[in-house]
């Protein structure tokens, strides 16, 4: 399989066939911890052989000062990743420490779809904020956080009126009367909202909320016009997502007497992801993921995609060879990805993505650890935040491609196991905005 992460100087991440993350025993060696980063089916993490050892030693002062750092953490229990040893990922990138405590972190999932949609209307966003911040409002103890959630409304409620011409001035001219009618929507909706705090009903106030910021992200979704840059000409042939897209994945749960089978929801952000969502979509519209076994699952990432065989990814009947795609990551501040390199290697420390690995169900791409553009087919889901992975300034972001995040059932992905089998993936929305699709090609 392929792997998420690999460091030559710290251990304990996941791996896969082809691509996860995951370190091998051999490759970080912790007094404390045997566990591995991420690997992939190519082979031992290190050996004294590897040609790539030269290189990542010449980084050695500065991996083993961040090593020193992170292995305090570590020694509170890292989960272990036992991944083949071939699942690999890109050289670790370990940003600097001022990076990995910045915060606070956004880690639902909707709200990183929402902020991650390329746009720049401030009014919205001023609406959108104080909405969101309801979640940690809600974090009080009983009534109380009534107090704080009636603050938030009363500040979106005032931004939306005193914005509403800036919000509506935003809106794409062929959405504008969609986008209008939502905006009355929110508006209602936040006078019911109001309504909800005032009869001190606690346990109505994040139904509501989460309505009215879908209200928010729909009309946000309305001020795209088109897609907003053009892919680099050696990719633009690929299958591509422009815009997003939306399915579920059907899971057959084994050995499990609490949960036979389990539909997740998953949103893919072709903005920020055009290559790796288009190729996930023309897989998942050729059935390949269909009667699938989840081939990993430690707590730490849940993994597929590895066919049977000798093959490591999706083999092109056009070409008959492997189908892959380069590492794409979209940053904060760029109006287009990088492509082929990870943040490390472009010298972007500081970076922060654009779809980062905070949700829990983060999907991403696994490859090969020495190979940016290895990515074939194998997919993973993060679950767990450990020392090496905080919300917002982990190892993984600007390594590996997230594409999309699981937005409804999340949290039944820690009970699923390998051998659960993935019955069916369909798409339910956004296939109209896929384009060069391969598989009608195929037939």
């Amino acid at each position: 399989m392929a792997a998420i992460i690999s460091c030559h100087y710290c251990s304990t991440l996941p791996n896969s066939k082809f691509f996860t993350p995951k370190i091998p025993t051999n490759h970080f060696r912790f007094p404390f911890s045997q566990n591995n980063f991420l690997s992939r089916r190519f082979g031992p993490r290190c050996s004294a052989q590897n040609p790539h050892q030269k290189e990542v030693r010449s980084y050695s002062l500065k991996k083993c000062a961040i090593s020193i750092a992170l292995a305090v953490g570590l020694i509170t229990g890292v989960p272990a990743l036992d991944w083949s040893a071939n699942a690999y990922a890109a050289s670790p990138v370990f940003p600097d420490l001022s990076v990995l405590i910045s915060g606070p972190p956004i880690k639902d999932p909707g709200a990183l779809l929402r902020y991650a949609l390329p746009i720049d209307n401030k009014a919205i966003r001023e609406v959108q904020k104080p909405l969101e911040d309801i979640t940690d409002s809600l974090k009080v103890a009983g009534v109380k956080a009534l107090d704080s959630v009636e603050r938030n409304l009363r500040q979106a409620s005032r931004a939306l009126k005193q914005g509403k011409t800036l919000i509506i001035s935003g809106l794409a001219e062929s959405k504008k009367d969609r986008g209008v009618e939502l905006l009355d929507k929110l508006e209602a909706g936040m006078d019911e909202l109001q309504q909800i705090v005032e009869d001190r009903n606690r346990d109505a106030v994040a139904p509501k909320q989460k309505e009215l910021l879908q209200y928010v992200g729909s009309v946000e979704e309305d001020m795209v016009d088109g897609f907003p840059y053009e892919v680099p000409e050696e990719y633009r042939n690929m299958p591509l997502l422009k815009g997003r897209a939306t399915v579920e994945m059907k899971v057959k749960v084994k050995d499990n007497p609490n949960l036979d089978e389990c539909v997740f929801r998953i949103v893919l952000d072709g903005y920020n992801a055009p290559v790796t969502s288009g190729n996930f979509i023309d897989l998942v519209e050729r059935h390949f993921y269909d009667g699938m076994e989840i081939q990993r699952a430690d707590g730490f990432v849940v993994q597929t995609g590895d066919p049977e065989g000798p093959a490591e990814g999706f083999i092109d009947p056009s070409t008959e060879k492997t189908r892959t795609i380069p590492l794409e990551i979209m940053v904060e501040g760029e109006k287009a990805p990088f492509y082929g390199a990870t943040l490390e290697e472009l010298g972007l420390y500081k970076a922060q993505t654009r779809l980062p690995f905070n949700a829990f169900g983060t999907m991403a791409m696994a490859r090969d650890e020495f190979e940016d553009n290895s990515a074939s087919s194998q997919i993973f889901w993060l679950l767990k935040e450990s020392e090496l992975t905080p919300s917002n300034a982990n190892i993984l972001d600007g390594r590996y491609a997230v594409f999309g995040y699981v937005t409804e059932n999340e949290d039944y992905l820690a009970d699923v196991k390998v051998g659960d089998v993935i019955e069916s993936i369909q798409v339910v929305a956004g296939l109209d905005n896929l384009v060069n699709p391969s598989y009608k090609i195929a037939g």
